[in-house]
C-alpha cells in the first residue's frame, strides 16, 4: 500500500463564482506552456490523470494505424455491440415485467417478489449481466476469491454467530463495475427518484430492490441517503432474502489506482461488509472512467475488441466494537485493507478535486 502525499488542492465544492479562482493559477493561457501545465495537473490530481493511449480526456492524437483500427471498429464492431447491448436489456425488461404482473409493492419502488417470481429475476439479472459484459469485450474475467475469513480475523465476541453482510464494498472505477456486480450477485443500488421513472430501467432497478433516494430533498419527512442505506443495510445483515447492497464508499471514479477517502455512510449500520477489488488491466483504451465524457468513453470501449478486468473477493469483514461505535474508524480500516489487497495508493483527494481537474482540462482544451 502506498499513500500519495501530494497535497488537496484548494477547492470549492460549493460552487459560485469561487470555483473558478481555484482552476484559474493552473492555467497560464501561453500555447508553449500547455505540455507542461498539463503535466502539472497530472501529478496534483493523480487519481484521475489518463494514461492510456488516446490521451487527456480521450482527445489525443493517434497515429494513422490507430485511426484506422477506430474506424473499423467503429463501422462494424459499435453497431453489432449496440445492438446486442438494447437486445439484453429489452430482454431483462421482460423478465421483470412477467415477474411483476399481479406483485404488490410494484408502485411502491419496490415489489415483494417470492418463490420462482425472485429467482427469475435473479438469474436472468446474474446471466444477461454477464452477457452484456461479454457484448463489451470482458470475455474472461479472472477472479480470486479470498471470501472466507480465517479463524484470527474474526473477533471473539462475533465467531459463535456470524451475522451476514448488509453491503458489499468496493473500489470505483467505472460503471462497468455496476454489470460485473450484477453478474455476481445481483446487488440493490442507490438510485435518485427520478431513475425508477425510466423507461426499461426504472423496472428493471426495482425488481432489483434499489433504493431510491431525492438528494436534493431536505424536508423533515425525509431520511436522506445515509439513512436509507443504514436503514437497508440493516435489514439485509438480518434477512437472508434481501439482496446486499452495492456501495461505492470513494463517491466517484478513479483511474484504478488509487483509493480516494471513504464516505460512512456503508458503515454506520454496524454490520459486517463484503470488500471486493476491481482493477482493469489494458493496452491501449483504458475501461476507467476517469477524465472522459460518458458518449466518448463509451463509444472508444465498444470500438475496442478486448477489454480486461480483474476482480479480488476479500474475506467478510467483521467490524469490532470500537469499530461499530466510530464508523470513520470503521471506513477508514476496510479502506485501508483494500489499499493493501489491491496494492493501491491512498489518496486524500475527492470529488471536489475531480471537478477542479476537469475544469482546468477543459481550460487547456479551450486554450489549445
Amino acid at each position: 500500500m502506498a499513500v500519495d502525499t501530494t497535497p488537496a488542492a484548494p477547492s470549492h465544492p460549493e460552487g459560485g463564482d469561487s470555483g473558478g479562482e481555484a482552476v484559474r493559477p493552473l492555467l497560464s493561457g501561453a500555447p508553449a506552456e500547455e505540455e507542461g501545465e498539463e503535466e502539472e495537473l497530472d501529478v496534483r490530481y493523480a487519481p484521475y490523470a489518463r494514461r492510456d493511449a488516446y490521451g487527456v480526456m480521450g482527445r489525443g492524437p493517434l497515429s494513422p494505424a490507430q485511426v484506422a483500427r477506430l474506424v473499423l471498429a467503429a463501422a462494424f464492431l459499435l453497431p453489432l455491440r449496440l445492438v446486442a447491448g438494447v437486445f439484453l436489456v429489452v430482454a431483462y425488461y421482460l423478465v421483470c415485467r412477467i415477474c411483476t404482473l399481479f406483485v404488490d409493492g410494484l408502485e411502491e419502488g419496490r415489489p415483494r417478489l417470492q418463490g420462482w417470481r425472485r429467482e427469475a429475476v435473479l438469474r436472468a439479472g446474474r446471466g444477461l449481466s454477464r452477457a452484456m459484459l461479454f457484448v463489451f469485450g470482458f470475455y474472461w474475467i479472472p477472479m480470486s476469491d479470498r471470501s472466507v475469513p480465517n479463524a484470527e480475523d474474526v473477533h471473539q465476541d462475533q465467531s459463535a454467530e456470524l451475522e451476514r453482510p448488509g453491503a458489499i464494498v468496493s473500489n470505483h472505477v467505472s460503471y462497468v463495475d455496476v454489470l460485473y456486480h450484477m453478474s455476481a450477485s445481483s446487488p440493490s443500488f442507490v438510485a435518485k427518484n427520478s431513475v425508477s421513472k425510466l423507461p426499461l430501467i426504472g423496472l428493471i432497478s426495482k425488481c432489483l430492490g434499489c433504493i431510491f433516494v431525492q438528494r436534493e430533498s431536505k424536508g423533515s419527512d425525509s431520511k436522506g441517503v445515509s439513512g436509507a442505506v443504514t436503514e437497508r443495510v440493516q435489514e439485509v445483515s438480518q434477512d437472508n432474502n434481501s439482496p446486499m447492497v452495492l456501495l461505492f464508499p470513494e463517491g466517484t471514479t478513479t483511474n484504478g489506482d488509487y483509493l480516494l477517502p471513504f464516505k460512512t455512510g456503508a458503515f454506520l449500520a454496524r454490520a459486517p461488509v463484503q470488500p471486493v477489488i476491481l482493477r482493469y488491466p489494458y493496452k491501449r483504451f483504458s475501461p476507467a472512467w476517469d477524465s472522459m465524457d460518458g458518449a466518448r468513453h463509451v463509444f472508444l470501449l465498444l470500438c475496442q475488441v478486448a477489454n480486461y478486468i480483474e476482480v479480488v473477493h476479500l474475506p467478510i469483514y467483521y467490524p469490532s466494537e470500537q469499530e461499530k461505535d466510530d464508523p470513520r474508524l470503521y471506513a477508514n480500516n476496510v479502506r485501508k485493507l483494500l489499499a493493501i489487497e489491491g496494492n493501491l495508493t491512498l489518496s486524500n483527494l475527492g470529488l471536489a478535486e475531480k471537478r477542479v481537474y476537469h475544469a482546468a482540462l477543459n481550460g487547456l482544451l479551450c486554450h489549445s
